[in-house]
Formats: C-alpha cells, structure tokens, sequence
C-alpha cells in the first residue's frame, strides 16, 4: 500500500512522519539537525527518496541539506566533511553551499535596498525560507531567501545562483520587510509551463515570471492594504502565502495580511472570497489534491493576536473556491488553545481520500485522512513548527 512521509521543520531541528495508506500509525524519526532552525524540507516530485533542508544558526549561519534515502541520512552538498566543521569548535559553519548573487540589474546596484522614506541599507543573505525543486528533475530546485531573493541550483544544491530579474524589478526599491523579514516565502511551479514561476514577497506582493525566471511582473492588482502609503499600489502588499491546483494553475487562492483572495486569470487581477470567514488574518493556504475548488485555511485573530478566535482551533474549509466557508473542529481543541499556524505549516498528500496535515508553534502536527472531516495528533511536544511538507512513499 501506499504511504506518506511528512516532513517538519522546527526551531530546534527536523523530523520526519512516516505510515502506510490508511495514514492511523506512525513513526517518528529525528531530531535531525539538533538544536537548529530548520525553516523549510521539501521532497522532489521526481524522486520520492530526495529531500532538501534549509538549516540555519544565528551563530553559525546558512546550511542546505540534501538526503537521498528518504531522510534517513544526510549531507552538505559540495562540502567536504572537513568543510563543515570549524578547527577550534568542532561546530558545523554556515555559507558551506555556495549561493551566487549578482550585484547589479536593470543597470542599477543590487547591493543595497531604498526603502519608502529614502534610507538605504546593504542587500544581506540571511537565510533560505523556502525550497521548491522541480517537478522533473531531482536535481534543480528553487530557493527563496531574506533579503528578498530567489535562487536556481541545477547540480542538486552544490551551487545556487541568484535568477536577478526579480530583485532587480523597477519597484524593488519599494519594497518593504514584514515583521518577520523581508523574505521570499512562496514559490509555485506551473507542470504545465516550466518557465511559469509564481513568487510572494513580504512585504511586497506576488510576482510572476513567464519566462523562466529572467523577468518579473508584478501581479496584484485588487489588493488592498491600509497599512501602506497607496493601499491599492502595485507592489508593497503583505502576502503571506498563495497556492494553486496543478490542474488549474491560472487559479490561485491567496491568505494575505488581511483578506483570503482568488485569482482566474494567474494572478492578473484578484477578489476577495473571505465573506463568512470570522477573521480573514492567517498564514496558510492550501487546496485539496483531488477538488481543484476546496481549499482549507487556518484563521487567527488578528495581526497582533497571532491566535485561534476564541481559543478555538478550526480549520476552514470551502468546497465553492471561496466565501462560502465550513469550520472544521471534530479532533482539534475547542477551548483554551493559543498556538499559531505558519505560513508553510500546512500542506496536502496526493491520496485517496485526501490528506491535510498542519503544525503548530505549540509543537502539534495534526493530520486528517478523510479530507478534513476528522482530525487526529499524529506527534505532540515537538519544538514550535515552522514548516510541514508531504511527500508519497515509493
């Protein structure tokens, strides 16, 4: 039978879910990368026993990891073991993979950023926020970074190299950080049109590119923020996550900063769709693998109250594509539950029926197997998650 192995990333370091079809019986594995940030995993379409890892350390820096079993084993690419350890420390040391980063674009610098009131500071790598790898070869993935970035590796991570247009857009300068950075955190491949890239910045908007990255359209028109100097501008909206069915990639659902929104038409124009949700703040979005229009969120209360309304955990579901919205609850507490629910903190398996699995900052992944109906802790106690991916079992 078919199974599932969900992979988590933590505060302090990753792990990974596995169990068979009926998805009732898990193990664990890990932690792997003890006592690291690990911000993102992801495993490769195109084969089920590669994974990456985006492992950071204040201290120590920026590491990618890759495993070719699956998670059970891993290395740095590129890095020698000699590389990565420091002489005095015996401690791993950060910038093992090489990220290759143009400085300058549109015959203007890449090496600082101006922002709205006319100050300016260095361009900085921070860390990789999100890793997409392609959904043909194992090899080439995408990484999204902070300062605002995005990154191509063709050699399976051994080397990464900036894709410049997008940094180098007429409205970089606008751009702006959100509370959490000013990173690059979604990234959507078209399987359809390999050269469709689909970005979300905060906090600058979502962008995409039709031609493989070497150029970049700002896509939001319809988005509304109060909260920045031309609430209908084209770039400077806080979006926190979109996604999209592979089947209808011109469709895309979007949780922003305020408002859940769709787009038909990838993501030229864009409407609100959060009419009888009871807050339209929140992090992830996701859509069902079978039924291009269900589509789940997770509301919290507000932008400083980074919480379930009433202590309530729900997830929302629509099967309409938007507005008319379900809580989901059987499984989930339903009194006294303060946790938070990230951005890349939920995903879906490719099963049938469809798997939805989310974690929290309180350290919970739940997992529902009957489209969301019922819910069930598959792991309590972990560090606060950052990131949930699936990936099918060979």
């Amino acid at each position: 039978m078919t199974g599932v192995r969900v992979l988590v990333g933590t505060k302090k370091g990753a792990f990974v879910l596995t169990a068979d079809g009926k998805r009732r019986d898990w193990k664990v594995a890990g932690p792997h990368f003890t006592g690291w940030e690990v911000y993102h995993l992801k495993g490769s379409p195109a084969d089920p026993k590669r994974i990456y890892a985006s492992q950071t350390s204040s201290w120590f820096g920026q590491i990618i990891q890759r495993s070719h079993d699956g998670g059970k084993t891993w290395e740095t690419p590129g890095s020698s073991p000699e590389d990565l350890r420091d002489a005095k420390t015996g401690w791993p040391k950060g910038e093992s993979n090489k990220f290759v980063y143009d400085t300058s674009a549109r015959g203007r610098p890449l090496t600082t950023h101006q922002f709205y009131d006319g100050t300016q500071k260095p361009w900085e790598f921070k860390r990789v926020w999100h890793l997409e790898p392609s959904q043909e070869n194992p090899d080439v993935a995408y990484a999204g970074v902070e300062d605002a970035a995005i990154f191509k590796t063709t050699d399976g991570g051994k080397s990464w190299s900036e894709l410049p247009g997008l940094r180098g857009h007429e409205s970089g300068p606008r751009w702006q950080p959100g509370a959490g950075g000013m990173c690059l955190h979604t990234i959507l491949l078209d399987r359809n049109d390999p050269k469709r890239i689909f970005t979300a910045i905060s906090a600058a908007g979502a962008f995409r590119s039709d031609d493989g990255g070497a150029s970049w359209k700002p896509i939001n028109r319809g988005l509304k923020s109060q909260f920045i100097p031309e609430p209908t501008a084209e770039v400077g909206h806080c979006v926190h996550r979109i996604a999209m069915h592979p089947s209808r990639p011109n469709v895309l659902f979007m949780q922003k900063h305020w408002d859940v929104m769709r787009s038909d038409d990838a993501g030229d124009t864009w409407y609100e769709i959060s009419d009888n949700l009871p807050t339209d703040f929140g992090f992830p979005i996701d859509v069902h693998a079978h039924e291009p229009d269900t589509i789940f969120v997770v509301p919290i209360k507000s932008d400083s109250e980074h919480f379930p309304p009433e202590g309530k955990l729900r997830v929302y579901r629509s099967r309409t594509g938007g507005n008319d919205w379900e809580p989901l609850t059987k499984g989930l507490p339903q009194r006294d539950c303060y946790v938070n629910v990230l951005r890349d903190a939920m995903c879906v398996d490719s099963l049938d029926p469809c798997g939805i699995y989310f974690g929290t900052t309180g350290g919970q992944v739940y997992g529902s197997a009957d489209g969301g109906d019922t819910w069930a802790p598959i792991v309590r106690d972990l560090p606060g998650v950052l990131s949930v991916e699936v990936q099918a079992l060979a």
